[in-house]
């Protein structure tokens, strides 16, 4: 399984970030413009899922999203993992929106 780091992904434009995490999680942080399906609905809902591009996975530390790459890989997406995920992003700068959105 491929992984990456946080500033990696953000480097890159128009990079196409999965972020699997819960509803109430997305709630207290977030990065702007994910794709965001929770891990538990991804199988239904992995149509969503560009299949042209490299997708990259975010969750929490990185548990979650080291499972969706799995899985998208079985299905042939082109996906890595964001090592840390949202916690290594924020401890490294970069742009998250904090709290819920009205």
């Amino acid at each position: 399984m491929r992984s990456t780091t946080p500033n990696d992904v953000h480097a890159i434009a128009d990079a196409v970030i999965l972020d699997v995490r819960e509803p109430g999680e997305l709630a207290q942080a977030r990065i702007e413009g994910t794709l965001d399906i929770p891990l538990g609905e991804l199988v239904e809902r992995v149509e969503e899922v560009p299949s042209d591009t490299t997708v990259y996975v975010l969750c929490h530390v990185g548990g979650r999203s080291a499972q969706a790459v799995q899985y998208l890989e079985s299905r042939g997406v082109d996906a890595v993992n964001i090592d840390g995920g949202i916690v290594a992003w924020h401890r490294a700068g970069l742009p998250v929106t904090l709290g819920g959105a009205s």
